[in-house]
């Protein structure tokens, strides 16, 4: 048996958890703070597998064997790799109070409505792009992926000089919280540019990114993040508009489709216009950044955001020129452009992670934008959508109302291509 201990926010183990083990692992920290059982070996765990090896040869004695590991270890911690070596049925779990429930124990918050992300051992810009799109979310860190990095990654959104000139709405502010449960426990609220610029050191738990408008919601029957909508591709309705410039839902249906976006993912939408296509990409947990050049258009994105509660970081900005200073996106809907649209299909295809995705009313652009997207290394496919929509006359009959044509094109990153993408 393998008795997996959760050492809580600073509490050392109970005698009796480790009484009887014949073999203790954990970090050098908690074999420190525990007196082990006479003739016990240690191990103090670094790489995994030398440590998981010698388990398994306790394990295959019946030998018993006792694990320390920080909070709760069946939350992103060593529980679902002993499970997977051993079985579940090999471990006795006893968790301790995990640094995000005691992260926000500290700050007074629920926490039923957050969204965790690990960055300890993964690609920051997830954690990054989760923070951009919820506003209450606790981030696991890291080596390398701590508050200085994540204050960096976040510092230039939120309404930042590059952005529109409206107050900066979503803005966030980090809490760092460190050594929770000891003696040099420590938690600071400090913007994402203050947190860039410190060197926090070994010690933090956790970090929580908050939006403070956001930060209690509805109650909650379903625990996680902003609930999944009921529906998506919404009715042009739905969103204010200038004179029907908007993506039209049958082409915004399979756009969604193509562009799959997710929690962790960001999402830019070129020539956003109403910004319908970055408005139902937030909906659906991702990140999105519009780049819309005309100021009216910019208030009208941001108001769209607001009005179905999500956040929109809009760039007010002609497309290609826009783009270096944007992080780089997971998927990209281009539904303007003008002249410009080979320049622009070009320079997202450079910088897009898994699809672009162009939508075109003339169907003489299709092959510039086909060209663009198979010369970054796409492959590429589209269709031309042509609907007709029911529309009542007169005399209580129906009629069919043809919208205009739309060509829609997509270009998937295939994976001999994705060394090209910038890192």
């Amino acid at each position: 048996m393998i008795t997996v201990v959760g050492t809580g926010t600073g509490a050392s183990p109970a005698a009796e958890t480790l009484a009887g083990a014949e073999l203790v692992v954990g970090g050098r920290r908690h074999l420190e703070s525990v007196r082990l059982p006479e003739g016990a070996e240690r191990i103090v765990l670094g790489p995994l597998a030398p440590a998981l090896d010698t388990i398994e040869e306790y394990v295959g004695k019946d030998r018993p064997v006792t694990v320390l590991a920080s909070g709760d270890p069946g939350f992103f911690g060593i529980v679902r790799v002993l499970a997977e070596r051993f079985g579940a049925q090999a471990l006795d779990v006893r968790p301790g109070v995990s640094s995000v429930a005691a992260a926000f124990a500290r700050v007074g918050l629920p926490w039923d409505d957050a969204v965790v992300v690990s960055a300890h051992g993964r690609e920051l810009r997830t954690a990054v792009n989760v923070c951009r799109a919820h506003p209450k979310v606790a981030v696991l860190t890291g080596p390398g992926a701590g508050p200085a990095e994540l204050g960096a990654a976040l510092r230039h959104a939120f309404g930042t000089p590059q952005t529109t000139s409206a107050p900066a709405a979503g803005a966030r502010v980090l809490v760092v919280a460190s050594a929770l449960g000891s003696a040099r426990e420590n938690v600071e609220w400090v913007t994402p540019a203050e947190a860039a610029a410190r060197d926090w050191g070994a010690d933090v738990s956790v970090v929580l990114c908050l939006d403070e408008a956001r930060t209690l919601s509805a109650v909650r029957t379903v625990a996680g993040g902003r609930a999944e909508p009921a529906g998506w591709a919404l009715g042009e309705d739905e969103f204010a508009h200038r004179d029907s410039m908007i993506t039209k839902f049958e082409v915004r249906a399979l756009a969604l489709a193509r562009l799959g976006p997710r929690p962790g993912d960001l999402v830019w939408d070129i020539g956003a216009g109403s910004g319908s296509v970055a408005v139902e990409c937030a909906r659906l947990g991702a990140a999105a950044v519009a780049v819309e050049k005309a100021a009216d258009g910019v208030e009208r994105i941001a108001a769209n955001a607001r009005a179905h509660g999500v956040y929109v970081d809009v760039v007010c900005d002609m497309a290609p020129d826009a783009l270096p200073g944007l992080p780089d996106p997971d998927a990209v809907f281009i539904g303007g452009g003008g002249a410009e649209l080979p320049a622009i299909v070009t320079a997202c295809a450079a910088r897009a992670r898994r699809t672009v995705v162009v939508a075109m009313a003339a169907l003489d652009r299709v092959p510039a934008a086909r060209a663009a997207l198979t010369g970054a290394g796409f492959s590429c496919d589209g269709v031309l959508l042509q609907s007709s929509r029911l529309a009542p006359l007169p005399g209580e009959v129906t009629r069919l109302a043809a919208t205009n044509p739309v060509f829609l094109l997509w270009g998937t990153r295939t994976p001999l291509s994705e060394e090209g993408v910038a890192q």
